[in-house]
């Protein structure tokens, strides 16, 4: 049956908000422009209204869209496209904004909420911000209004509430089948099934929300003509929003670190750069509104930087959703058709920007005297122009596409193409102008304090250069990297470590709420010299000293003279390897049951293929504790597949890995990393090739011919690469899922197996008469690659037979890096993140004091 009703429900409700939106912005329009107070109050009065209707029936579109994902309503094709039976209760949240239609519905839903909370707490600024915030509403609205203008056939935005049928109308089926119903959605990206998904796009987005604060308050001051006022209501959504933003940008990192396998958390992915930016430009925003007061040059740049921040948000989201950037980056979206609308909501509000700042630019303050070198404006100044040059670079080199069509639309052919290598590209230039700010943030702060003055020149900071040219000293010996650029980033890191640290020392004892900037730029540094040891010190560890090569034929392996092949460890099921300090032992493939704690080893279960269920073959415990009795039939994440690998210490301590191969038939194989972490360094490992997975979907597994041998107790065998010695044959009583009579009778022949490394094994075949019947059930093992049959006992010679097959062992190819240092880029964000936190605090608080 077709679940019409709540896709109707849905979308009316989405018509609903856009108009509440426009009807909105139109009350609060009237609010302003109206002389008289009690009509002005009456309008602000409607207005209000009309915006929490706007907000229900926002509440109401995110929920009419879980219902159907939730439901598993696939006859809708957001459903169908991103979501699938198999996902847990996490991932369909996930799948929720995986599309076009459910992150602007985000986006919507969050500036929904701000919207009120401005209304509720600035009364005085109520009707002049909530027009342009409600104007931005019905803007992003009409991103999801999906609805064409008749007579001129236009159609407006893109409807999450779309049946299939009517967004691929002409599939054959529905010629058949008018009320085909799939039995089951496309499933989720397989990247993006990781909890950080869960929780990193509600937190970028709500990031992203909250740039529209300071830039509705900034169009308010220049429209009513209080050029100066805006800011003190601005900044502290400023500083919530940077914190916001910036940690929603470092989930995103924290996510690529753990489901990537790229070696690393930040790539500089045109889509990461388009995100960033933004938020430098809004620090930048930050540092100049704080220092308006004493210079007109940081009220002009304060305008200029608010209006790129929440600009620069719009182009991120062209960008990100027009298409543009085709495959150059793993996060952006396919073209919905929406590129001219963004276009025209972008440039709509950049137009409306700069129509404002012209017209009163001639009004703002100029200044009376320059500023000098030991003013605290100066250094802010200065600090904000290297922001602005980082995030100049950065977006000069994104938007390369956007180049290209622009010539494209003049009849000019541009094939300028994105940096082969973005790290090397980008790396390279951003790694000196983060120099210049590590150095500026240490002498900003103490020129901010007055700790450094025309009379004392530069002589408070000596000490601290002292104390990090000795640590450079130390680091860069025992690192052996010489690199110009690294030293010096790392020297000006710990210099701004300790200058800030000591700052902070002293603002401590004065008041804890003026520690935020002094705290945010301690964390700068300290994320600094993660950064530094964590990508310019990272090693690989997993050095292929076996002598085994990959296949020619993975050309992957075989580039720039073998690299990947003596980087990439081969490891056989149950054989250890020596990987620098550890002895690393792959000991199996592993599952994840639904609802059951950690993995378990493939196999003890029969998975059943299509379906998301697997069969116990025996008793399952783990840590002591009865997970499943055999028979049982438990539920499976079909998808992947994970590799328990064993890391043991010279002391004998050990801890599991746990990598991931996603092979999902209809979007690839994702290959995801896990991480053993120290205080020191972290081990990120990640198995670069499965051959078994990797091979053609339902390829049965290969075996030789049949080999024959006969041997006695004692004697040897070679197979495989293994040398099988026959220890003992022995009667046995009871064998695994068979009754034996007083007339039947089974015989175990007990083989010891040897491999390299002193490694050993074991195969006990089974010889059973049964009911006058011979059975010789084959014994397998995945370790050796070894199949045995026991075929024939000759009592008088007392030999036994045997027929032996053999394959290819089973086999993985693991990569591991060692990445030095890398929490310190977790500590030194998070230090960041709450001296935002504490200079927003103080801000909130200083109208309640004056």
């Amino acid at each position: 049956m077709i679940h019409e009703t709540i896709g109707s429900v849905g979308h009316l409700l989405v018509i609903i908000s856009f108009v509440t939106a426009l009807l909105a912005t139109f009350s609060y329009f009237k609010a302003t422009q109206t002389a008289d107070e009690l009509a002005a109050k009456d309008w602000v009065k409607l207005a209000r209204g009309i915006f929490i209707v706007h907000l229900i029936a926002v509440i109401g579109v995110a929920s009419s869209l879980f219902v159907i994902i939730y439901n598993h309503y696939f006859e809708y094709h957001y459903a169908f496209s991103h979501s699938s039976k198999a996902l847990p209760m996490a991932f369909m949240i996930s799948c929720y904004w995986e599309g076009q239609e459910g992150s602007f519905l985000l986006w919507i839903f969050w500036q929904a909420i701000l919207g009120v909370i401005l209304m509720i707490k600035n009364p005085k600024w109520e009707a002049p911000v909530m027009t342009v915030f409600a104007l931005v509403q019905t803007f992003l609205t009409s991103m999801i209004l999906g609805v064409i203008l008749p007579y001129i056939d236009l159609k407006i935005g893109s409807s999450p509430f779309l049946l299939l049928r009517e967004a691929q109308p002409d599939l054959p089926v529905w010629s058949l089948q008018p009320n085909f119903i799939p039995k089951d959605g496309r499933g989720l990206n397989p990247l993006l099934q990781n909890y950080w998904m869960v929780i990193h796009p509600p937190t970028l987005f709500l990031g992203f929300a909250l740039t529209l604060v300071p830039f509705a308050y900034l169009i308010a001051g220049l429209w009513k003509n209080q050029l100066t006022e805006w800011i003190k209501p601005a900044l502290p959504w400023a500083l919530f929003g940077a914190g916001i933003l910036g940690i929603g940008i470092m989930m995103g990192a924290y996510w690529a670190y753990e489901t990537l396998n790229f070696g690393g958390y930040w790539n500089w992915d045109p889509v990461e750069n388009a995100s960033f930016v933004p938020w430098l430009v809004l620090i930048g925003a930050i540092h100049t509104m704080i220092a308006y007061k004493h210079s007109s040059a940081a009220l002009k740049t304060s305008i200029i930087l608010v209006i790129a921040t929440f600009i620069l948000v719009l182009y991120s989201t062209f960008l990100n959703r027009s298409g543009i950037l085709g495959n150059a980056s793993v996060h952006s979206f396919t073209d919905l058709g929406l590129s001219g609308q963004l276009l025209i909501y972008m440039l709509t509000f950049l137009f409306v920007a700069i129509f404002f700042a012209v017209k009163r630019w001639k009004q703002l303050p100029v200044d009376e005297k320059e500023l000098g070198i030991y003013s605290r404006e100066f250094w802010i100044f200065v600090g904000a122009s290297i922001l602005g040059l980082s995030a100049f670079q950065l977006i000069f080199t994104t938007s390369i596409p956007v180049y290209n069509k622009i010539a494209e639309a003049f009849g000019i052919v541009s094939n300028i193409a994105l940096p082969a290598d973005q790290v090397e590209h980008y790396s390279k230039i951003q790694i000196w102008i983060f120099l210049a700010i590590a150095a500026l943030s240490a002498v900003g702060q103490y020129i901010w304090w007055g700790k450094l003055k025309e009379s004392t020149s530069f002589k408070p900071l000596t000490n601290s250069a002292l104390v990090a040219t000795l640590f450079t000293v130390l680091f860069v010996n025992l690192g052996k990297v010489y690199t110009i650029s690294y030293i010096l980033l790392l020297w000006t890191s710990l210099f701004s470590v300790i200058a800030n640290f000591n700052i902070l020392i002293f603002l401590i004892r004065q008041r804890f709420n003026l520690v935020g900037g002094a705290m945010a730029h301690v964390g700068l540094a300290v994320m600094l010299i993660g950064i530094l040891f964590s990508s310019g010190y990272s090693k690989v560890v997993s050095l292929n000293r076996s002598g085994f090569a990959i296949s020619n034929k993975v050309e992957q392996f075989t580039k720039d003279d073998n690299k990947e092949n003596k980087e990439n460890l081969p490891l056989w099921l149950g054989q250890g390897a020596q990987m620098q300090d550890y002895l690393v032992t792959y000991k199996g493939r592993m599952i994840e049951l639904r609802g059951k704690p950690g993995y378990y080893p493939r196999k003890d279960f029969e998975v059943i293929e299509g379906d998301f269920h697997a069969v116990a073959l025996r008793n399952v415990e783990k840590d002591g504790q009865l997970i499943a009795k055999k028979g049982d039939t438990l539920t499976v994440e079909p998808e992947n597949t994970y590799y328990e690998l064993e890391f043991k210490n010279a002391e004998g301590k050990s801890v599991s890995l746990y990598p991931r191969w996603q092979v999902n038939p209809k979007m690839g194989t994702a290959i995801s990393p896990d991480v053993k972490h120290a205080w020191s360094h972290d081990i990120y490992t990640y198995v670069s090739l499965d051959p078994r997975l990797a091979a053609e979907a339902g390829e049965e597994k290969q075996w030789s011919q049949t080999v024959n041998s006969t041997v006695s107790i004692g004697d040897t065998l070679f197979l495989n690469d293994f040398v099988a010695i026959l220890q003992d044959v022995s009667r046995v009583n009871s064998v695994e899922d068979m009754t034996l009579g007083p007339n039947d009778a089974a015989v175990k022949a007990q083989f010891q197996v040897l491999g390299k490394n002193f490694q050993q094994f074991s195969l006990a075949p089974l010889f059973i008469i049964k009911g006058g019947m011979v059975a010789m059930p084959a014994f397998e093992s995945e370790e050796t690659g070894i199949k045995i049959k026991f075929t024939a006992i000759n009592p008088k010679t007392q030999q036994f037979s045997f027929a032996v097959n053999t394959t290819q062992q089973d086999l993985i190819i693991i990569k591991a890096l060692e990445k030095p240092y890398i929490n310190l880029v977790w500590v030194g964000s998070i230090l960041i993140f709450m001296g935002l936190f504490v200079a927003m605090y103080r801000r909130l608080q200083q109208p309640k004091a004056a």
